[in-house]
């Protein structure tokens, strides 16, 4: 699915008004309607005046209600998918704060009990030492010190026994050198530390493992009911049940080929120790 990031506002509005003339075309009153898709009256109000954005089907249901044909039922499909998706731009972060950014995460990650990260070129904030946070920071034009702080407020979570976290990582995510090499070894020891919770599995892939879909863009999947997913001017925010499918059926193929326990844990060692074996070659230099 491709879209402007500027259309996605104006298609709340449009999916909202279109049902609306639809059912006053069609002759019928919210109270036939709502009671034909089996929902409330006032949830179908709120539909038609865009305060709640409906789902998919939602709108199949209204859409078959109102015997609507089939070519303007792709097409309000189509904008009911568009919708769904929200687009958060990295300026708009920098001028709110990024700390702000971390408080919305920490909602997602407190509402979910399943949560799985994919991530093809850096390690994540909750898996990170704060020397490798403060790095990652780096190319902010703005304070970073309170997002920081909030970045390992965060990985309290991983703690909690209630929710199970699957964190697969390319061998490039593990090794892109954000830190020094020494640092970089230490970031290496953390994931294998964290690898050993009962509820947290890790899972690497390494370069020469044979897959034909190349590795995109990093992801996070929140239950089966959202996904953000990262680009470098922002993210996308998914929460139509087709789009979370997809992204959940893509993160299931990487992870039947990435390798857990302590097969991931031997990988681990020998990258921190190639990492120190490095380090102490320079320091003789």
């Amino acid at each position: 699915m491709t879209f402007d990031p500027e259309q996605l506002g104006r298609s709340k509005a449009d999916l909202a008004r279109t049902l609306r003339d639809m059912r006053r075309r069609a002759g019928r009153t919210q109270v036939w309607l709502a009671r034909r898709c089996a929902m409330s009256q006032t949830k179908l109000s709120n539909i038609e005046t865009g305060r709640i954005i409906p789902s998919l089907v939602d709108v199949e249901l209204i859409l078959r209600a109102l015997d609507a044909p089939s070519e303007l039922v792709a097409e309000m499909a189509a904008l009911a998918r568009l919708a769904n998706t929200e687009w958060q731009g990295k300026r708009a972060s920098w001028r709110r704060g990024l700390e702000k950014r971390q408080t919305e995460l920490a909602g997602l990650e407190a509402e979910a009990a399943t949560l799985r990260y994919f991530l093809p070129a850096m390690v994540t904030g909750l898996l990170a030492t704060p020397e490798y946070i403060r790095a990652s920071l780096g190319h902010s034009p703005v304070d970073i010190s309170k997002t920081v702080a909030k970045k390992l407020e965060r990985q309290a979570v991983l703690h909690d026994g209630t929710k199970r976290f699957t964190f697969l990582l390319t061998e490039q995510a593990v090794r892109w050198a954000v830190v020094p090499r020494t640092a970089m070894a230490v970031q290496i020891d953390r994931l294998i530390s964290l690898s050993c919770l009962p509820h947290v599995r890790i899972g690497v892939i390494p370069l020469d493992t044979p897959l034909t879909r190349g590795p995109m863009n990093t992801f996070t999947v929140y239950d089966k009911r959202l996904v953000t997913a990262e680009t470098f001017t922002g993210r996308i925010v998914f929460q139509d049940a087709r789009d979370v499918a997809e992204h959940l059926e893509v993160f299931d193929l990487y992870e039947r080929h990435a390798v857990f326990g302590d097969k991931a844990r031997d990988l681990l060692r020998e990258w921190a120790a190639a990492y120190r074996s490095e380090s102490l070659t320079r320091q003789r230099e």
